[in-house]
């Protein structure tokens, strides 16, 4: 068994593409997992990821802030203790309401795919 305390687990710069600016950290919290990826992904005001898919299910756990979950047909605000499912293959993005900073664990099946669909 493996107990881990979210605050003592280091926050690492995360820049990439698929982010709308750089203010965005991640928190690997199960490295050693060998069937899953948990980590927290902190964005700053305003900041949200691109429209992208994955192709397994993806869990969201809302832990602090408020952002928003985004698909094609919806957008939905969303707020510290929410979770969401988002089906595998579902075009979405999330992040950071405009006067929010926003934090979530994200769950997903260790080696799946992202496919980033917007510029």
């Amino acid at each position: 068994m493996q107990v881990v305390k979210m605050t003592t687990v280091a926050k690492e710069s995360f820049e990439s593409s698929l982010f709308t600016g750089p203010e965005v950290s991640l928190q690997v919290l199960l490295p050693d997992s060998t069937e899953f990826n948990v980590n927290v992904v902190n964005f700053g005001k305003g900041i949200r990821n691109k429209f992208h898919s994955h192709d397994s299910e993806q869990v969201l756990i809302v832990t602090s802030g408020k952002g928003y979950i985004v698909t094609e047909s919806e957008k939905i605000k969303i707020k510290q203790g929410d979770v969401v499912l988002i089906p595998a293959g579902e075009k979405h993005w999330h992040g950071a309401t405009e006067d929010s900073e926003f934090s979530h664990i994200y769950v997903s099946q260790l080696g799946s795919e992202l496919t980033q669909l917007e510029d």
